[in-house]
């Protein structure tokens, strides 16, 4: 009897064990390989537990690069970008700016829809397996805005939306308030994209911990990989400090450390850690039936399970974990603006969090497998669509790795298309 074909997985995010849960169930045999401990926290574990099939439009679109440019001179602003010497940050920059065109989003909107209804479809299906108890709510998202200005954009958007087949209703405050009888908003309008559904990230890592593990994977704690072993344009193995790991194919998930794993090999992936912040209320003044976002300060609002996540901002600093206590306050400066039941005294003794948002700079992820090594998959840079692509992605990870077709067509977001 054959033995199953093997594969290791670089990177315990919510891409590595959505990857590790398909490959498993599909008969691999799974080894995953993370940096920390089974208690690490990044940035898969307290961002806003969104699946936003409304999210088609690439961070790379018209007049992002305008809009950076005026934020940036506002340390609380949703975007910020640390000013430092750093070549591989100006080539990325650089390319943003030259992502940032209409052409763009058109070629990379229809992907991006596709691969979000499909990972809805799986997120249901996993909330059906037992033992998935992650909270997904089905309901939608609200786009709140505060200036008929903002309302005016997503109005546009929306019917972007509709000529793509995803539904989306503009709507007045008395529509709004329909739909959120339970909340107080000072708001001139919203859309409402009801494929949108939201859930509790943690408990969604760890239903696909759970259920990888139940399917037979291996998780390896506290291992870096620091190298590899090549030999006839194959990887034979990954290294770590302690052990090699051989495996027919392997799979770089590292999040915003991949270009670190991606340069001993010779692959080029820029990227950008794009640190976001979220604050969780375990008991919240008021609790809103949807997720959403409020518009003009890009602040993301999702019920979990009774508690209440507000997160948001894009600060472009490298590697740095630390927490930026300005960007935080812009967080609780904005929203009383939109909801003005909640007052900054609120979060008084409540912890911030903040993670690294692997950024590419056309603002689309990296997935297939690489050209100048046939047994490597690569599956990074989804920037703030981790959680709502990660199902997806693992399907996509798993089909390639077993010889299947992967379901799309990936051109868009080839893993050599900076190369």
């Amino acid at each position: 009897m054959t033995s199953p074909r093997s594969l290791v997985v670089l990177g315990g995010g919510v891409i590595g064990l959505a990857t590790a849960f398909h490959a498993a169930r599909r008969g691999l045999r799974v080894t995953l390989l993370e940096r920390l401990g089974p208690d690490r926290d990044g940035c898969s574990f307290g961002n806003a537990g969104m699946v936003c099939p409304s999210h088609f439009v690439p961070l790379a679109a018209p007049g992002a690069v305008v809009q950076a440019i005026r934020w940036m001179a506002n340390p609380k602003s949703p975007f910020y970008l640390k000013p430092r010497l750093d070549l591989d940050l100006l080539a990325w920059a650089c390319r943003f700016w030259r992502s940032a065109n209409a052409a763009h989003v058109r070629r990379a909107a229809p992907l991006l829809r596709d691969l979000a209804l499909a990972s809805r479809e799986d997120f249901a299906s996993i909330a059906s397996l037992p033992g998935s108890d992650f909270g997904l709510v089905r309901q939608g998202l609200l786009m709140l805005c505060r200036t008929r200005h903002a309302l005016d954009d997503e109005s546009r958007l929306a019917e972007q939306a509709r000529r793509l087949g995803l539904e989306a209703e503009v709507l007045t405050p008395g529509g709004v308030a329909a739909l959120e009888p339970d909340l107080t908003l000072d708001i001139v309008g919203g859309v409402h994209f009801p494929q949108d559904c939201h859930l509790v990230p943690d408990r969604f890592l760890a239903a696909l911990h759970h259920h990888a593990v139940q399917a037979g994977a291996q998780f390896v704690w506290n291992s870096e990989v620091t190298g590899w072993r090549t030999e006839g344009g194959r990887i034979v193995a990954a290294r770590t400090a302690q052990d090699e790991w051989p495996a027919d194919t392997f799979v770089l998930c590292g999040g915003s450390w991949s270009p670190r794993l991606a340069q001993p090999l010779g692959l080029r992936l820029p990227i950008q850690a794009g640190k976001g912040y979220s604050l969780t209320l375990p008991h919240p003044r008021q609790l809103p039936r949807h997720c959403a976002i409020l518009t003009e300060a890009r602040i993301a609002v999702t019920p979990m399970s009774g508690a209440l996540r507000f997160g948001g901002t894009m600060e472009i600093a490298g590697l740095d974990e630390s927490i930026n206590p300005l960007r935080v306050q812009g967080i609780l400066d904005a929203i009383p603006n939109y909801l003005p039941a909640f007052q900054p005294q609120d979060f008084h003794g409540i912890p911030p969090w903040r993670g690294l948002r692997p950024v590419s700079p056309d603002g689309l992820p990296y997935l297939g497998r690489s050209r100048r090594w046939p047994n490597l998959i690569v599956a990074t840079g989804h920037a703030m669509l981790g959680l709502s692509l990660a199902p997806v992605t693992g399907q996509i990870v798993a089909r390639l790795a077993t010889g299947e077709p992967p379901g799309f067509d990936l051109t868009p977001v080839d893993p050599d298309r900076f190369a």
